[in-house]
């Protein structure tokens, strides 16, 4: 079954008007008027849904509601709050502050997973519902597959004049609606948060703004484009490192906080007369010509184009300098969130452009909302597994309380905050601390799926290049799990947690969508679902993690010690005695050193943390940043997606050949035809490259024999190890020998050359002694 939205299931129905997203163990609450329907899914069919109405209209839920198949009241939230954990007491404060009483949840109802998709309707018989709708679970220990996962919701809606607006932040101070094809002007207090909505989607929206003080004296003091990418030394800010929007003279003027599209224009000017004019359309409305009017009465000059940040405008720079359109990637209610450093006059435009797919050949309308400057609201970015999905926010991981007062240099990867590096340690001392002595590291953002069912093995049998069958209950395997034609969809560990119980951590929260699409095809019964939000991990590496998590996990006598874990192999335990924290430990890692990563639920995880690092501080510890870890994974060989593999590199060429047993796995699996079509001496061969000088090259570099490309840089870093500049690289085979002499070419290939010599990998540890020992 299709795990998106079911919209085809109502024949002939319009595509949804709106969608709303219901977080694992958290409720939504929601109205519905007479001739509105909507219709509640599970994406991975196996999360319940538990629903009540608030108004007191006659009936009950189910006569209202016409749900024969639900069953009265509502288990699931009842026992989450009956938990004595955090995630039960977020749920109850929601529920307070809607005013929900026992009266309530004792008149719910509940709809088991199989029963969704599940459809509501109000009609002029049962009058305006408002309903609360809640995806509840108990929380997931680390040794437990029970995990809640999400819901979905689709709206079909009366039909109005504009398109639903998505819900506010807060409460607004001030809201400004821009019909398509106009302007306005808005004032904004110091520290007030603005945040700009693509009402309908693939809308632009040009924005100026003043110094409001500068302004009353005459003086026009601009947000600056150029001065913007100049000072960020980026294309455009974007929240987190580059998130600083400056006036022309060089200050800081606003801050980027949260954006769900990524996509802007910070180099071109908001339309003008003289655009339209030159393209034949003559007297056509333009957002230069509707900034002139609006502006007029603060005394601002008119303009014949309005340097401006041009958002959810689809600029494309090609390498050959050229700079072209397209339709924008908004979508309805996208937005971009920024907060104001001084007093400003600001102006947002619906930009008029229809002669061009600069709005999707159809301008429609944008709507700014301003919020208290009491207000805080966390930096984050937008990112979709599926495009058609609603947006998901970068997100702080269970460790963040700790590793934020260590330090303020963060990443965001897939979906997550990490830290790059800390304060008082930097890059090269967290990697000596883990070559050394021991290190510990936020991995939270892999993504872990549960995969149990009767069929879980034949799944995943099939979906990963390795002999799943071999695998035993405690043990793990790293894999390569590939389309049909060959190339990787994904790496990661599996993990047998049981007969016909695995967890699979990987990378690429599409794995499982792709787990999930490939089961449908085979008619296996097995269960799929995403633990991620239940279950955070932290790696312990270098030589002293033994010693160090040794003295703080306590297992029972069925279970290994960690003291005697071997390689791949994980064990169940508790943080220092029989009634401490449940963990999972496991002896992996990323780092080519001796290591472990401990996993918890996200609730337990600063207590993890402390724990952790007040026992480490006699063993050296010292906290591991992404900076760090690019470094000793690249000499340890170890590849790292869209750098060493993407969808079109196979396992061979991803120097991870060792995943694929054709010989003693008998078996089919996912592009294994594909790959025994290839001639392996035509397969490239990813080797390392140890530069003879200490200037960087960097993932993309081409590499050469005289004038001819033979390969290609994946990754690079300045090793201490090697003393030398080392790098990843991806070359034709004849040229893989370890000896031969390469050149990195840089500028246009051939005016800049760095000469390199070709070495076997890994150049760290080649027998992988310290990482078994």
């Amino acid at each position: 079954m299709n795990t998106q939205f079911h919209d085809h299931l109502i024949t002939g129905e319009p595509p949804a008007t709106s969608r709303k997203r219901i977080a694992a163990q958290q409720a939504i609450r929601l109205t519905l008027l007479p001739g509105e329907r909507l219709q509640i899914d599970s994406p991975d069919e196996g999360q319940c849904c538990e629903l009540f109405m608030l108004d007191e209209g006659p009936g009950s839920a189910r006569e209202r509601l016409e749900l024969g198949q639900a069953t009265s009241g509502m288990p699931e939230v009842q026992a989450q709050l009956q938990q004595s954990r955090p995630s039960g007491d977020r749920l109850r404060q929601r529920l307070l502050a809607w005013g929900v009483t026992e009266s309530h949840l004792q008149q719910g109802l509940h709809l088991d997973a199989d029963q969704l998709p599940c459809m509501i309707e109000a009609t002029e018989r049962t009058g305006a519902i408002h309903l609360v709708l809640a995806a509840p679970g108990a929380d997931m220990m680390p040794q437990e597959q029970t995990t809640a996962t999400e819901l979905n919701v689709a709206f079909w809606r009366l039909p109005g004049e504009m398109t639903e607006l998505p819900d506010p932040l807060s409460e607004p101070v001030q809201e400004v609606h821009v019909p398509h094809s106009s302007a306005r002007v808005y004032r904004v207090k110091a520290g007030e948060w603005i945040q700009i909505i693509d009402v309908a989607g693939k809308q632009c929206s040009d924005f100026i703004a003043f110094d409001a003080e500068a302004l009353e004296r005459g003086e026009e003091i601009t947000l600056d484009a150029v001065a913007t990418r100049t000072l960020a030394g980026h294309a455009l800010p974007q929240p987190g490192l580059y998130s600083r929007f400056a006036d022309n003279r060089l200050q800081p003027m606003l801050e980027l906080v949260q954006d769900t599209v990524g996509r802007h224009d910070s180099f071109l000017l908001a339309c003008t007369p003289k655009y339209y004019e030159d393209s034949g359309y003559f007297g056509h409305v333009s957002c230069t010509d509707n900034f002139n009017r609006a502006l007029r009465e603060y005394g601002v000059a008119p303009r014949a184009g309005w340097p401006a940040i041009n958002f959810f405008f689809n600029t494309l720079i090609e390498p050959c300098g050229t700079v072209g359109m397209d339709e924008p990637w908004s979508r309805p209610g996208d937005y971009v969130l920024l907060r104001a450093n001084r007093d400003l006059i600001c102006a947002s435009s619906a930009c008029p452009d229809d002669i061009d797919p600069a709005n999707g050949w159809i301008p429609t309308d944008i709507h700014v909302r301003v919020y208290g400057a009491e207000n805080q609201f966390e930096r984050a970015i937008a990112h979709r597994v599926v495009p058609e999905e609603l947006p998901r926010m970068t997100k702080q991981t269970a460790f963040h309380s700790r590793t934020s007062k260590l330090t303020k240099h963060f990443d965001e990867y897939r979906g997550y905050w990490v830290p790059t590096e800390f304060e008082g340690w930097g890059a090269r001392a967290e990697y000596l601390a883990c070559r050394e002595s021991v290190a510990v590291m936020d991995l939270s953002p892999l993504r872990k799926f549960e995969v149990v069912g009767p069929d879980a093995e034949a799944l995943l049998q099939y979906a990963l290049t390795r002999n799943v069958r071999r695998l035993a209950v405690g043990e793990i395997v790293y894999s390569a799990a590939c389309f049909e034609t060959g190339g990787m969809v994904d790496d990661g560990t599996l993990f047998r947690m049981g007969e016909q119980a695995f967890r699979w951590v990987c990378g690429d929260p599409w794995s499982g969508t792709w787990l999930r699409e490939l089961a449908a095809q085979r008619g296996d019964r097995v269960s799929i679902r995403e633990s991620t939000d239940q279950l955070h991990n932290l790696a312990v590496q270098g030589p002293n993690s033994r010693a160090l998590l040794s003295e703080l996990i306590w297992q029972p006598e069925n279970r290994t010690p960690v003291s005697e874990l071997k390689w791949f192999h994980f064990t169940i335990g508790r943080l220092g005695g029989p009634e401490g924290i449940p963990l999972m430990v496991s002896r992996t890692g990323y780092t080519g050193e001796l290591g472990f990563e401990v996993w918890c639920h996200p609730d337990d995880g600063a207590a993890v943390w402390d724990a952790i690092w007040q026992a480490g501080q006699p063993h050296g510890l010292a906290p591991l940043g992404f900076a760090a870890l690019d470094m000793l994974r690249i000499e340890a060989g170890l590849i790292f997606a869209e750098h060493e593999f993407c969808n079109q590199t196979n396992p061979y060429e991803a120097g991870i050949g060792f995943t694929v047993p054709m010989k003693t796995k008998e078996e089919d699996f996912s592009g294994r035809a594909a790959l025994q079509r290839q001639s392996p001496e035509s397969r490239q061969k990813l080797v390392g490259l140890v530069l003879d000088g200490n200037e960087p090259v960097h993932h993309g570099d081409l590499v050469y024999d005289g004038r001819m490309p033979v390969g290609q840089i994946t990754s690079a870093t300045a090793s201490p190890l090697l003393g030398k500049m080392i790098a990843l690289c991806r070359v034709q085979p004849a040229w893989s020998e370890p000896g031969t002499r390469l050149e990195v070419g840089q500028l246009d290939g051939l005016q800049k050359r760095l000469p390199a010599q070709v070495q076997a990998l890994p150049f760290h540890d080649p027998e992988r002694i310290k990482v078994r020992s």
